[in-house]
């Protein structure tokens, strides 16, 4: 088996890079710690090949750099990305060093793996992404081998006709958690023929994978992420940490579609700033809503710029959550009966829904995983979810957000 290594520094999602270029300008200095977490302790496992030929690929990704074709093509693409981030983004080379791996035997040849990377916020923040897809690529290369690529370009294609059919304006999101590139290459092209198949109803605004997006010559697509404010309320406190953080991603892309992340430290946190500062609320064209009870945020959010005395038919509501095709089709439902405008960023559902092949009323499972920022210049990172299975962080500092911001403790 090959190993996953990264074919370009492309091969990752666009909001690491908007995130890197805001790093860049405002935060070079910061020193930062990134932790792996499964969410799925209890029941997956991986194996010590498995470890074994993670350590492998990673040690090997420094071979990964931005071509002076590349670099022109994204220049051309995202004219938000100033030549000095470009400058930086050509020399910059992954440092396997970072990338601290341990394997932790349970029983048996099954064990979980522990992942940290440590450095520069601005080098270590460009991780995230391919290190999760290589181990997902190799987990399912030797763990989980059950499973068959048979029939799965044209259940994508099925995916993406009923989301068009049904007006849906949606973007490909699977990169982390993809079973393969070679899956999520598929997935892409899959999606394509049904955008030609069903050309006058709903909209594929493009995928979250850069390399793809240049393979395919459609639009990159990504926001700004969770780890974003939670770097600056470590670094500058928590009390105005949303009107900060917005703040700053506003001067870095004066010219760019501001869409704001709404759960790192809960929505009614969130929601508590935002009605604050109607100017600002008018100038950012919409939310991303990615934890709790999504039927909950379109009333809530109608009301908050109700309030605010703003138009929220002008506002867009971008759903990114464990999506899949019913339930984008009820929030498109609902949100179409409060007059927002929707957007769907669809991800696992598209690049890693299979079934055994031994067993196919079964499930072949996604890892469950993520990688978040866990301390920056030695400071604890914090997320506070509107999902609370998701919360992350030391648990004082945690608290102590919760009571600055009237939540439940």
């Amino acid at each position: 088996m090959a190993l996953p290594i990264p074919k370009s520094i492309l091969d990752t999602d666009l909001y690491k890079f908007t995130m890197q270029n805001a790093v860049f300008q405002n935060f070079p200095d910061v020193h930062a710690i990134y932790r792996f977490t499964n969410r799925n302790k209890d029941t997956t496992f991986f194996s010590r090949e498995c470890f074994e030929r993670f350590q492998t690929a990673v040690s090997q990704f420094g071979q990964a750099k931005l071509t002076s074709t590349e670099r022109a093509w994204l220049a051309r693409t995202c004219p938000f990305f100033p030549s000095q981030y470009l400058d930086y983004l050509e020399n910059y080379r992954f440092k396997p060093e970072q990338v601290h791996a341990e394997f932790v035997l349970v029983d048996g040849d099954k064990g979980h793996i522990e992942i940290t990377a440590e450095g520069l916020w601005v080098e270590t923040i460009l991780w995230e992404v391919p290190l999760m897809a290589c181990l997902s690529e190799i987990y399912f290369a030797t763990v989980d081998k059950d499973w068959s690529y048979d029939g799965q370009e044209e259940l994508a294609y099925q995916k993406g006709k009923a989301l068009l059919e049904a007006g849906c304006v949606f973007s490909e999101f699977g990169t982390r958690r993809r079973r393969s590139f070679h899956t999520q290459d598929y997935v892409v092209r899959a999606l394509l023929k049904a955008t030609q198949d069903v050309p006058d109803s709903g909209k594929l605004t493009g995928t979250s994978n850069v390399l793809l997006a240049q393979k395919y010559g459609i639009s990159p697509i990504g926001t700004v992420a969770h780890e974003w404010f939670m770097g600056i309320g470590a670094l500058r406190g928590y009390e105005h940490v949303h009107d900060l953080a917005l703040e700053i991603w506003e001067t870095a892309y004066p010219n760019a579609t501001l869409l704001a992340l709404t759960d790192t430290f809960s929505s009614a946190a969130f929601f508590q700033s935002f009605s604050k500062n109607p100017a600002r609320a008018k100038k950012w064209h919409g939310l991303r809503q990615d934890s709790g009870d999504p039927l909950e945020f379109a009333p809530r959010a109608k009301e908050v710029y109700q309030k605010m005395g703003i138009d929220h038919k002008e506002k867009m509501i971008i759903y990114s959550d464990a999506l899949n095709l019913d339930k984008a089709l009820k929030l498109k439902k609902q949100a179409d009966e409060f007059g927002f405008k929707t957007s769907f960023g669809i991800g696992t559902f598209l690049s890693n829904d299979f079934v055994k092949a031994s067993d196919p009323s079964s499930k072949s499972p996604a890892l469950n995983m993520v990688i978040k920022l866990a301390a920056v210049n030695g400071k604890s990172c914090v997320k506070i979810s509107d999902d609370l299975t998701k919360n992350t962080g030391d648990k004082e500092v945690v608290k102590e957000v919760k009571e600055l911001f009237r939540l439940p403790v």
